[in-house]
């Protein structure tokens, strides 16, 4: 896993346990995804905010964990200016790695709620 910090996130999410993540998702979902790659975001604290799974094109997989304990799995296109292609809240922890793989299938195939296109 890298890691990369950044001050902030702009959305609301709190601290977790990226290794749990990881296991929620399941090695060979990861390994569909992204190839493996995993990009850790952590924050000034060194606490992890964000799990990036990149997958191609300019797309990335982005999860973050809410207040309520559960996942926000977003589609998101470009690295410079980001633009989210699709969000899906509220995913439990036994969903989270089929919510990930379906919004790594960014050919045609819709995903979340599309907020941002």
């Amino acid at each position: 896993m890298s890691k990369t910090q950044t001050p902030e996130v702009s959305y609301q999410a709190r601290p977790f346990n990226a290794r749990e993540l990881i296991a929620q998702i399941g090695t060979m979902n990861v390994l569909a995804i992204s190839g493996g790659r995993v990009q850790v975001i952590k924050n000034e604290q060194g606490e992890t905010m964000e799990v990036v799974l990149p997958v191609g094109h300019g797309y990335s997989v982005r999860i973050t964990l809410g207040f309520m304990d559960t996942w926000t799995v977003r589609r998101v296109y470009g690295v410079k200016n980001p633009k989210t292609k699709g969000v899906q809240e509220d995913v439990y922890f036994d969903e989270v790695g089929e919510v990930a793989y379906k919004a790594s299938c960014y050919v045609n195939v819709p995903f979340g709620d599309s907020k941002g296109q």
